[in-house]
């Protein structure tokens, strides 16, 4: 096949599809228009996240076989119409799960433990012991918010921690096991002290995470997204936190992030408070971005399209 990168990949995910015989063209440079300049002439295409592949870009397509996706998340593609049009939509959760869950983990120890703001006061000449007592995981009920590569790879991480963990999804059944309670939403709004997000970014999950949805927590919650920024309403999260229905957030999202993902565009308000508090941790949609994961998204995306040949 003919294959166009339109982004960047690991170098394995190329050298591999040419060494099987695909042609491979890739431009640093390239743009959305110079894409639907020349898609036409491409079996199939490697996105991450520079430019949407929307119904304009696919109605370019009149002989392309796949978009694959170097990621998990699909939201930048228009996947439901390409395969109304024949075109096989791939990613790589596969990839970035265990990087995705050991974020997740690591953000959350440091919340619980006022490591980010204990190291900023030692490092400004304050040693305050008291103020930055910690709280154990050990004894939390974590309520994972969709089940699928990364929801079940953090629950993966938890274990040694005595945790109880519930996980709701509702796209799937009978996952339940010796680490995790397959659960509904009532149970998670009655138990958790704990709320990880995990789901994909749709019309049904777009800001799921909002005033209405955090105050049905009966206890007061942490609450952790590694998932997509525009899954939690910033601003709502905000006056949670103000509240104390939230005692603290660990954000590797941001609803402000561009669709690059390689920068945030509106700094309104409830960002600067994120930016301020020392109840938030934030780090620039890194979970999942580890060497070793940049790795593995290209082995297993050279393994879905080779099997299309």
């Amino acid at each position: 096949m003919k294959i166009l990168f339109a982004d960047t990949a690991h170098p394995f995910l190329k050298h591999s599809l040419e060494n099987a015989g695909h042609e491979c063209y890739y431009d640093d440079l390239l743009t959305r228009e110079t894409a639907l300049s020349i898609i036409n002439g491409f079996d199939g295409v490697v996105i991450r996240s520079r430019f949407r592949f929307d119904k304009e870009m696919i109605n370019a397509c009149t002989n392309l076989r796949f978009i694959a996706r170097v990621g998990a998340g699909m939201e930048n593609i228009d996947s439901e119409y390409a395969t109304s049009r024949g075109i096989i939509c791939l990613n790589a959760p596969e990839g970035n799960r265990n990087a995705v869950g050991e974020q997740a983990l690591g953000m959350l120890l440091c919340l619980l433990n006022n490591v980010i703001k204990a190291d900023k006061e030692v490092r400004n000449g304050q040693w305050v012991r008291e103020g930055n007592r910690g709280t154990e995981l050990s004894g939390k009920t974590i309520g994972l918010i969709g089940y699928g590569n990364t929801g079940s790879a953090f629950a993966s991480c938890l274990t040694g921690f005595n945790t109880r963990i519930l996980a709701y999804d509702p796209y799937k059944s009978n996952y339940g096991n010796e680490r995790v309670e397959e659960s509904g939403m009532e149970e998670i709004f009655e138990q958790a002290d704990i709320v990880s997000l995990h789901i994909p970014l749709t019309e049904e999950t777009r800001y799921l995470v909002n005033n209405k949805w955090l105050h049905l927590f009966k206890k007061d919650i942490y609450l952790i997204n590694t998932a997509r920024g525009k899954c939690l309403n910033t601003a709502d999260l905000v006056k949670a936190i103000i509240e104390g229905k939230v005692l603290g957030a660990a954000l590797d999202v941001i609803e402000y992030e561009s669709v690059s993902f390689e920068s945030v565009g509106d700094r309104p308000e409830a960002f600067r408070f994120l930016i301020e508090s020392d109840k938030v941790i934030l780090t620039p949609h890194i979970a999942g971005w580890t060497f070793e994961s940049n790795l593995k998204m290209a082995e297993v995306l050279f393994e879905k399209i080779n099997a299309l040949v």
